[in-house]
């Protein structure tokens, strides 16, 4: 048996085919095992990156997020420099300005846009809204603009009521004035009466009334009988508030709008006399003016710097002052003009700087020129300023040595 089994011969066995490739990658591995990992520089490591970066549109955002970075940095480590300071945040929605609306006529005559009508029953604490006080020699206060009028009113001494009889026509716009053919005219009929005492005196006219209701009243409720005052043609209810000033004791004037330097934009109403007009204009003009009310016994110039030096417009409005027996007393700039049935003219407007304090020493230098010449006349508009310290200055006028009459006691007829 053992000899049998010693002949058998023995096949070899072969190997499977991927032994030779599992055998050669385990060599490999076997090679590399325990080695160590390869180096490799930092400019091979961030090559890729760099790549990247080189582009300008990351390059831009990548700047970007580095500087918000920073500041996030520098809040973090310094805080917040505003942290304790208050915020808060309001929604503005500011709308577009309108564009000023050119001043009409009116608006231009009556200077309301200037603001300088006041309401004077609103209140407001003198100190808060910085306006002066001042005291008057008779111990009494004036405060300033938009206060006011705190003078007492005075009592009436009416002059007789308007038309009086044989004083006027019927006219294109209204009843004009005429003179009577017993020879009365306005200019007398009308005036308040006056009888010097031998005193200086001081007249006093303050202007611009009838647009404001409030303003008005108190002129002719608060100053004494002896300012004259002068309206607005304007103004609505004209006639009402002539009655008004004559039942209380107060000639009248008309204010009769002349063309200014500057004219049109400077533009004291549709009435206005301009310097380029010719005789039937200015008559024209004047019917419906002076047809606007009756009971005033002169006229004055609203503005007329412009108007003044034509010679054909001076002549044709003076010309029909005297042929109606109006007399025609100026703000002082047309004192050399002559005409009209008496005249007159201002030697100082009061308040051309609207405070108590400049009001009171243009009052006080007045009152100084009547004691040199022996007679003088202001002239002011009707702002509560100067309504509230001419009714304060004129109450002491007597006792400091002075008469006060009214403008019309200073006209004087031409040639007399």
């Amino acid at each position: 048996m053992w000899a049998l089994k010693e002949s058998v011969p023995r096949t070899p066995v072969r190997a499977p085919d991927f032994l030779p490739m599992f055998a050669k990658r385990q060599s490999v591995l076997a090679a590399t095992a325990g080695a160590p990992p390869a180096r490799r520089s930092v400019s091979e490591t961030f090559a890729p990156v760099l790549r990247v970066l080189r582009k300008p549109p990351v390059a831009v955002a990548g700047a970007g997020v580095l500087l918000l970075a920073a500041a996030a940095l520098f809040v973090t480590v310094l805080g917040d420099p505003r942290a304790g300071a208050p915020s808060a945040r309001v929604a503005l929605n500011r709308p577009a300005a309108a564009p000023a609306p050119v001043p009409t006529g009116l608006e231009a005559f009556s200077l309301d846009g200037s603001g300088v009508y006041q309401d004077l029953a609103a209140g407001g604490d003198p100190a808060l809204m910085g306006e002066a006080v001042i005291t008057l020699p008779d111990g009494a206060t004036v405060s300033g603009e938009g206060a006011p009028v705190t003078a007492p009113r005075v009592a009436a001494r009416p002059l007789p009521a308007a038309p009086i009889a044989g004083l006027s026509q019927p006219g294109p716009d209204g009843p004009l004035p005429r003179i009577a053919p017993d020879g009365r005219v306005a200019a007398v009929a009308y005036a308040r009466p006056f009888v010097s005492n031998g005193k200086p005196r001081v007249a006093l006219i303050v202007g611009g009334l009838g647009l404001n209701a409030v303003t008005t009243r108190a002129a002719i409720e608060r100053l004494p009988a002896e300012v004259t005052l002068s309206f607005v043609p304007y103004a609505e209810g004209l006639q009402g508030w002539i009655d008004l000033a004559r039942a209380q004791g107060h000639e009248v004037m008309l204010e009769m709008p002349m063309e200014p330097t500057g004219y049109p934009n400077n533009d004291p109403g549709p009435y206005t006399l301009l310097a380029s007009a010719d005789a039937a204009d200015i008559q024209a003009k004047m019917n419906w003016l002076l047809g606007r009310a009756t009971g005033y016994f002169g006229v004055t110039n609203y503005l007329g710097d412009r108007f003044a030096t034509s010679e054909e417009g001076m002549t044709a409005f003076m010309g029909v002052l005297r042929q109606r027996g109006v007399a025609f007393l100026d703000d002082g700039s047309m004192s050399r003009r002559p005409g009209a049935w008496a005249r007159a003219s201002a030697n100082r407007i009061v308040d051309e700087q609207q405070t108590p304090t400049a009001i009171m020493g243009q009052l006080n230098a007045l009152e100084a020129l009547a004691k040199a010449r022996g007679s003088a006349l202001g002239t002011g508009f009707s702002y509560p300023v100067t309504v509230e310290a001419a009714a304060r200055w004129t109450a002491g006028l007597e006792a400091r040595g002075l008469q006060l009459a009214p403008a019309s006691a200073l006209a004087n007829r031409p040639g007399r």
